[in-house]
């Protein structure tokens, strides 16, 4: 397909999908830079204050999911080659790290995935009264955020292996060489902004905050 494809838009209800329905507490606690050595501290620990983070962390759960909208917008696209470098309905800037993961493909999926605006709202509410909340609900909503990418990234696999396509991992712009500035098309291609709220402040930061744009490369 090219970029006349259509739009597409899927929202999830996490009580229909179990992939959503479970915090990955691991995940929450690196995400919030509670880690010894790499590892996750235990729950089992003797150190009462790792089970006060714990019961923060449930109780900053407990107030944020029933905000939480989890939406993804995507189309489908052709990926064909100029020599090393991937044509894209973006512009690619000739970026190394994403025509090394494009390798071999010819087709691919651009999406956007966010969690809605209501997160972001109780973590300016806490900034000022309960910065240790707001650092929780930090973590909790990259958490959240990256399930919803894992989710979505597995449904687009199993359509792909139907047809006898793999995937390649998904690549963001801002990573590695692809400059931020390839937001702007992902909004623009996507029309984020309408269909599932994401705008872009002048720094390129997305709105809701907890938003990740990214292409699946399939081969």
């Amino acid at each position: 397909m090219s970029v006349t494809s259509p739009i597409l838009v899927r929202t999830y209800d996490p009580k229909e999908c179990p992939q959503l329905s479970a915090i990955n507490m691991d995940e929450v606690m690196r995400y919030g830079g509670m880690m010894i050595s790499r590892t996750p501290v235990p729950p089992d620990t003797r150190d009462e204050s790792v089970g006060e983070v714990r019961a923060l962390i449930d109780e900053c759960a407990s107030e944020v999911l029933p905000m939480l909208a989890y939406k993804v917008c995507y189309r489908h696209i052709d990926v064909t080659w100029d020599g090393d470098s991937p044509v894209l309905p973006f512009d690619s800037h000739r970026s190394r790290n994403l025509a090394h993961n494009l390798e071999g493909c010819t087709a691919g999926v651009m999406f956007a995935a966010t969690i809605g605006v209501g997160i972001d709202r109780l973590i300016t509410r806490y900034n000022h009264s309960s910065p240790s909340k707001a650092l929780i609900l930090q973590a909790l909503g990259a958490e959240r955020v990256e399930a919803l990418c894992d989710l979505f990234n597995a449904q687009i696999e199993e359509e792909a292996v139907a047809k006898g396509m793999s995937l390649r991992p998904r690549f963001s712009p801002g990573y590695g060489d692809l400059p931020l500035t390839v937001q702007k098309d992902f909004m623009t291609l996507l029309d984020c902004a309408h269909l599932i709220g994401i705008n872009l402040n002048e720094s390129l930061l997305m709105s809701p905050s907890k938003s990740v744009t990214a292409i699946i490369g399939m081969k």
